[in-house]
């Protein structure tokens, strides 16, 4: 049987290496590989190759797509947002991920539906790699929650952590954090490619098996990824992200994967001396100081996951002193900035030549949806003949390179949520639905099929 050498693994992207490199060819990073022993050894088949494939076990058992099967169990915490976004509760026996900016608020939004979950009378299992005992305690103290029966821990090494938690069996574990996990059957750092692999993978392995929910709280890289080897994703259930901006108050746990639930789900909360309080209606935060008549500002009706939610976009251009100008984007994509401006350019014929542009969502919140397309238009638009837009009016389409405003999903939900939020205007695309929206929804509706046409109604005002 052939022995196989061993690998080199990068800490920072997880590449696989045959040989020592001072540099890694992936991502660059110096003195970043680490060596591994693989596990297993693979050869030609020799005799006890053949003896082993000549034993056949009793294989598996099929099922079809018919049958009833029950409805998943969940652990309620009491908190909507937080249950919301998991899908309605937190299933037993699920791996659940949470990543977000350091103190951005996860040891605190997870210390709190712990403690809520302890107090509807579950076993619940708090174990802090990164504090101490009393650092917990007094963050419970300050948001309310010393007298929840918690049990808390502080511990890093994976084998004490296991043995304890097979024998009291708790409802849900909370590890603090995936990064500083280790287990001495690996040679590697805490915090390394391989170190997070593997107590990951013990982790979810016991959460299968007992039937404990596991959450882990991870850190993230610079570039708002979680640290760690990408395969940690693929084994949990759910890949929850905790966003926000420490400026503002308010913060968004977003859904990016569920096996349980929808997934782009978010949940918002608001954060306070007594910790975060849930927001029952977002729009009405992001929209928090929006004034009418406002030059260079449009409401947008966005989905984020199966909620609408309306947010101001502001934009401004100014002329640039620089022979280069500016192109400053905060919440939105830059590259689809320049293009709704180069159709703007081409299309409409508005020139951004020598012109500063700085476009901005209100509140901190990030949009990816391509939707909100026409209401960065309508924005620039207004700032570039100084006119605001009508009173009252939400603004979504999708742009297309030839100038066309495309139509979009969940019309009806975005406008339900305007009209629920006293806007009575609306300038979406041009679709064969406007009766029965018009019927349904106490909205005045704009249809426009070409972004020139949206131009046009400033032109003759």
């Amino acid at each position: 049987m052939v022995k196989l050498a061993n690998i080199f693994v990068c800490n920072s992207c997880g590449s696989v290496h045959g040989k020592w490199a001072g540099r890694c060819d992936d991502c660059g990073g110096w003195n970043t590989l680490i060596e591994e022993v693989p596990e297993h050894s693979i050869g030609s088949p020799g005799k006890s190759a053949k003896r082993r494939t000549s034993r056949r076990g009793p294989g598996i058992a099929y099922s079809s797509l018919q049958g009833d099967s029950a409805p998943l169990p969940r652990h309620e915490t009491g908190i909507a947002e937080f249950d919301r976004v998991c899908g309605g509760g937190i299933v037993p026996g699920s791996a659940l991920l949470v990543g977000g900016d350091p103190g951005i608020g996860k040891s605190t939004l997870m210390l709190q539906a712990a403690a809520k979950l302890s107090l509807l009378g579950k076993s619940v299992i708090y174990i802090s790699g990164e504090e101490s005992i009393d650092q917990v305690r007094s963050r419970a103290k300050r948001l309310g929650l010393a007298d929840a029966p918690l049990q808390l821990a502080a511990e890093t090494s994976l084998g004490p952590i296991l043995d304890s938690l097979k024998s009291e069996r708790p409802d849900l574990v909370i590890m603090d954090s995936m990064q500083t996990l280790w287990t001495d059957a690996l040679g590697a750092a805490p915090g390394t490619v391989a170190q997070v692999r593997a107590c990951a993978q013990e982790l979810t392995r016991f959460a299968k098996k007992y039937g404990s929910a596991v959450v882990l709280i991870g850190h993230v890289t610079k570039d708002g990824q979680i640290a760690g080897p990408r395969v940690v994703e693929h084994m949990v259930d759910a890949v929850l992200y905790f966003e926000g901006d420490r400026a503002h108050q308010f913060r968004i746990l977003r859904g990016v994967k569920n096996r349980f639930g929808p997934t782009d789900e978010i949940g918002v909360f608001e954060m306070g001396e007594r910790g975060l309080a849930e927001v029952a209606n977002p729009s009405s935060l992001f929209l928090d100081g929006c004034e009418n008549g406002t030059t260079g500002s449009a409401v947008f009706a966005g989905m984020e996951g199966t909620r609408p939610v309306l947010t101001e976009i502001q934009a401004l251009i100014a002329p640039s002193p620089l022979g280069t100008p500016r192109r400053a984007v905060v919440g939105w994509d830059s590259g689809r900035l320049a293009m709704v401006m180069a159709v703007l350019e081409a299309r409409c014929g508005i020139s951004f030549a020598g012109k500063d542009v700085y476009l901005n969502v209100a509140g901190g919140l990030r949009i990816s949806e391509p939707a909100a397309d026409l209401a960065v238009a309508a924005a620039l638009i207004s700032s570039a003949f100084d006119q605001p837009l009508p009173p009252k009016t939400v603004v979504f389409g999708e742009i297309a390179l030839s100038g066309t405003i495309r139509q979009v999903s969940r019309t009806s939900a975005r406008l339900k949520e305007a009209s629920k939020l006293g806007f009575t205007n609306a300038m979406i695309a041009a679709g064969d639905r406007q009766h029965e929206l018009n019927t349904q929804l106490e909205c005045t509706i704009a249809n426009f099929s070409k972004l020139s046409n949206l131009v046009g109604e400033f032109e003759v005002s």
